[in-house]
């Protein structure tokens, strides 16, 4: 599979060039961003033999079988819709986009031109993933759960800018309710949310109530004003034969740890080990255009996008982004 990337953001070295040299099946082979010295610069370190002078030119490139998108989410809609159409695959960053009326757009979009649409939530590719869906039934029915993700993000980033699609809840809190969505495996409303905002209609921290069909509640918590230092970033469930918790489950090759405890006395305490996220997201990426399931594909990537733009109507922020036609 030969690949291009669309945008030289920091993700990209290792969400697709370091994964990259860990699969024979997979070549990197152009960039483009916005600052062409800046793709030329990532070509050289990385042996890149191709640098577009801008975003058409790649997603036009027919040496390329898919496009990986690492731009900020309001541009993700626009080239995900425009690759697509151009005949390419495309793994595309969470969050998918600024709103789900966009995400249903690509979706249709890459339904329209039968290629394969993927949001870039690496986590859910790691074996701890795996494993935490294999415990999950240890806990008999689910009650509740936590989740949460709060590091430091200086203001000036880009994810401080609402439109250019920033706020905490689409950088980081995408990551708990993925987590809670996916572990639960159903599709919660939202109850209700509190913000602390920031720049004008930026959430640099917000917590959201949520309930799941089964009477299950959640709370998801993301910040940006967190403390400086390494993430804090976990998830709890709790139900009535015991409880798990799983501290980093998202970059999870940097170390993490699961705990069950179950009323009847087991109990699990394990790091679970393997590749990188990212490798084993790419490995998947590659599976899925070979006509493999992706559990992130665009279904999943429209039901989080849904809850996203339903946390930020509670909290009194408004959703994302502008409606985008399908």
């Amino acid at each position: 599979m030969r690949i291009g990337a669309l945008g030289a953001a920091r993700i990209t070295p290792p969400a697709l060039l370091e994964a990259a040299a860990t699969l024979p099946e997979v070549e990197v082979v152009a960039v483009a961003a916005r600052d062409r010295g800046r793709a030329a610069e990532l070509a050289a370190a990385h042996g890149i033999e191709t640098v577009h002078g801008s975003y058409a030119e790649l997603v036009a490139d027919d040496g390329l079988d898919a496009v990986y998108i690492a731009l900020p989410p309001s541009e993700h809609a626009r080239w995900s819709i425009a690759a697509l159409e151009a005949g390419r695959h495309v793994l595309v960053e969470k969050p998918f986009a600024c709103n789900a009326d966009e995400a249903r757009a690509m979706v249709a979009a890459a339904g329209r031109a039968r290629r394969v649409l993927v949001e870039a939530f690496h986590w859910r590719y790691h074996p701890l993933a795996a494993r935490m869906l294999e415990l999950v039934p240890e806990l008999g029915t689910l009650r509740h759960g936590e989740a949460v993700f709060r590091t430091a993000i200086p203001e000036g980033d880009i994810r401080h800018a609402r439109e250019l699609g920033g706020g905490a809840t689409m950088d980081l809190g995408c990551y708990p309710v993925h987590w809670l969505r996916t572990l639960v495996g159903a599709e919660p409303v939202v109850t209700g949310a509190t913000a602390t905002v920031g720049a004008p209609g930026i959430d640099v921290s917000c917590t959201a109530d949520l309930r799941f069909p089964s009477g299950a509640t959640g709370r998801v918590t993301s910040a940006m004003d967190g403390p400086a230092g390494p993430p804090e970033w976990w998830l709890r469930l709790e139900g009535d034969r015991g409880t798990l918790r799983a501290v980093n489950p998202c970059v999870s090759h940097l170390g993490n740890r699961l705990v069950v405890e179950l009323d009847d006395g087991r109990r699990v305490d394990e790091e679970v080990t393997g590749r990188t996220t990212y490798s084993y997201q790419l490995e998947a990426f590659v599976a899925a255009v070979a006509g493999a399931p992706a559990p992130t594909g665009g279904a999943d990537a429209v039901a989080n996008m849904v809850v996203i733009d339903a946390i930020y109507e509670a909290a009194g922020l408004g959703r994302r982004g502008r409606p985008a036609t399908a």
